[in-house]
């Protein structure tokens, strides 16, 4: 699963995006990585660990909802039904 936010674009300054995404390891547990920066330049990246599958998706479907309250527009989501 996947979700892209950015800000809405201005004349001042590049927009910021946060990508969110869930990867499988090996051993059946689940990351959720999340990047974040200005669009065009390198940003941060964080990686958080969860044990299972619904637990990543509640976290990603959490930081969502926090960057959508920061003014972040979902772009592109990818995945098996959006998340609520």
């Amino acid at each position: 699963m996947r979700i892209y936010l950015q800000t809405p674009v201005s004349a001042e300054r590049p927009p910021r995006y946060y990508h969110l995404f869930l990867q499988e390891d090996l051993l059946g547990g689940w990351s959720l990585v999340r990047q974040w920066g200005y669009q065009g330049a390198s940003g941060t990246l964080q990686r958080d660990h969860y044990e299972s599958r619904d637990e990543a998706i509640e976290a990603m479907i959490r930081h969502r909802d926090v960057q959508l309250k920061r003014g972040y527009r979902v772009m592109f989501f990818q995945g098996e039904g959006a998340p609520h």
